[in-house]
């Protein structure tokens, strides 16, 4: 789990069932960030509701901060809890693409020779 996950709201009340969702979903996601940044990753979750009359807008943004980047993802729909999953699934694969350009070259050549096809 990400331990400095902050969760806000701005203009609507966050339950605890809220934030519980909102930790699960969002605290998984450190199993895509390696061991090593795992420490100094912060996370900032923005819950907001629409004040507008004639829209029923719920929004989620994450900010999740790492070392070398600073990762944000924001979804709009009717559900909050639909936004938490959606933003979750975004985010996940912003940290797929991170990790293959700041992982260690050597574990990459390390991989491939495992892997290379050796003639008989």
């Amino acid at each position: 789990m990400i331990e400095r996950l902050d969760i806000s709201g701005v203009h609507m009340n966050v339950g605890d069932d809220l934030k519980k969702y909102v930790a699960k979903k969002i605290g998984r996601l450190d199993r895509f960030i390696p061991k090593v940044w795992r420490g100094s990753v912060r996370v900032e979750v923005k819950l907001k509701e629409s004040k507008a009359k004639d829209k029923n807008e719920r929004t989620c943004e994450v900010i999740l901060r790492l070392p070398q980047e600073t990762l944000t993802v924001k979804e709009t729909t009717i559900n909050i809890y639909a936004a938490v999953d959606i933003a979750e699934t975004k985010l996940h694969h912003q940290l797929k693409r991170y990790k293959e350009l700041h992982a260690s070259p050597r574990l990459h050549r390390r991989l491939l020779s495992k892997f290379k096809h050796r003639p008989a």
